[in-house]
């Protein structure tokens, strides 16, 4: 079996733990029942809607903001916002089917890699292909009318945001692609770089991605997760290294205060949620910084702003029972997906930080089960 390629995952400790799964079996075996739960999920396509992009090219992805509503004042006008409220009507556009791929295809793939099931591994490799790779059914690399607001505008740049799970896909098909060389291929391989090449270019030279690298909130923030990714997925370290070093740095010490407040996302409804969200993507950004030699983890500004000093501020109210003094009008709970972003990042902390203070608030969270899930498999057993 050859090493795998991945950019977040810890390679040396997703070996290990491969080796030995005793210290993870808890999250080994909560990995297996998912991806046996997936095993039946359809190879969806961005041909299934039934609607047509307005390009007339259903190979084109489409998604609806899913906080826009039809406005009861004004039924046959535009939408209207309404922050934190979901709109069943995006589940007819191709997001809910690209997050349910990818979810299924993430499982299935690091499925694969810690079982050895070659069921696993055909199944993901399928869904794959046929959503990036396969000519009948394949998404044409670019999410120009991602986010639509019904009568108000064809896409928006925040929709970019839509594809921030196939950094994560992308780090499974690695380890697929390590454990199963039968099963994805050296073809296969090029095949997606050469999707995620043209994607990162969109990225880069479209006004979309242009106006959404702009952006002062976590969508700025997620525009450079996925982008610093691809690029060093692509081998592009230079170039990834150049938004590390300015933009990134840039953003952290905008968006964070001197006391670790993030202002942007405290005025949302979900303020909770959207301050995690955040620092999940910086802490993202952190571990990726690894692969070209930049310390996002420990950087701070003179006034004392810092990744570090953000995830301190928002500590506090992580244990259970903690009042939040700010808006958060859906519960942050396992069962609505959310929790998992904290878990992940307590657990990044723990490891980079090296203070077990972090893992013994994320243990108390015994509502969260943070040893069922997947983090424990990516990076090395944190000490509590």
């Amino acid at each position: 079996m050859t090493r795998p390629q991945t950019i977040f995952a810890d390679a040396n400790a997703i070996e290990g733990h491969r080796a030995d799964p005793s210290r993870v079996r808890p999250a080994i075996d909560a990995l297996v029942t998912e991806a046996t739960s997936f095993l039946s999920t359809p190879a969806y396509s961005v041909m299934d809607k039934a609607i047509v992009p307005p390009s007339g090219d259903k190979h084109d992805y489409i998604s609806l903001a899913k906080y826009w509503w039809p406005d009861p004042a004004n039924p046959d006008g535009p939408y209207i916002r309404r922050d934190g409220q979901v709109n069943p009507e995006w589940e007819t556009y191709d997001r809910v089917r690209m997050w349910d791929f990818t979810d299924a295809a993430t499982a299935m793939a690091l499925g694969a890699y810690f079982t050895g099931r070659d069921d696993f591994a055909q199944r993901a490799a399928v869904l794959v292909r046929t959503w990036f790779l396969d000519d009948a059914t394949k998404m044409n690399p670019h999410v120009k009318y991602a986010q639509f607001v019904p009568k108000v505008v064809e896409g928006r740049p925040m929709g970019i945001i839509d594809m921030a799970p196939c950094t994560e896909l992308l780090d499974a098909i690695a380890m697929l692609a390590a454990s199963h060389p039968q099963v994805w291929s050296r073809d296969d391989d090029r095949a997606l770089r050469h999707w995620f090449a043209n994607f990162a270019q969109w990225l880069i030279h479209s006004d979309p991605g242009r106006e959404e690298a702009a952006s002062p909130n976590n969508h700025g923030n997620w525009y450079d997760v996925q982008l610093v990714y691809y690029l060093l997925y692509l081998g592009l370290n230079d170039d990834a290294a150049e938004i590390l070093r300015t933009r990134v740095v840039d953003r952290m010490m905008s968006q964070i205060e001197s006391d670790g407040r993030q202002p942007q996302e405290l005025q949302r409804t979900l303020a909770f949620g959207y301050s995690v969200f955040n620092l999940l993507g910086f802490a993202w950004l952190a571990v990726m910084g690894r692969h070209v030699g930049i310390d996002l983890w420990n950087h701070q500004s003179a006034d004392g702003r810092s990744l570090k000093r953000a995830i301190d501020w928002l500590l506090p109210y992580c244990r259970p029972g903690a009042t939040w003094p700010y808006q958060q009008i859906v519960p942050f709970t396992k069962e609505n997906g959310e929790a998992y972003r904290l878990v992940v990042l307590l657990r990044l902390a723990a490891i980079y930080y090296g203070d077990a203070g972090y893992e013994r608030v994320l243990q108390s969270r015994t509502d969260l089960e943070p040893q069922k899930e997947v983090i424990n498999l990516l990076f090395a057993v944190a000490a509590a």
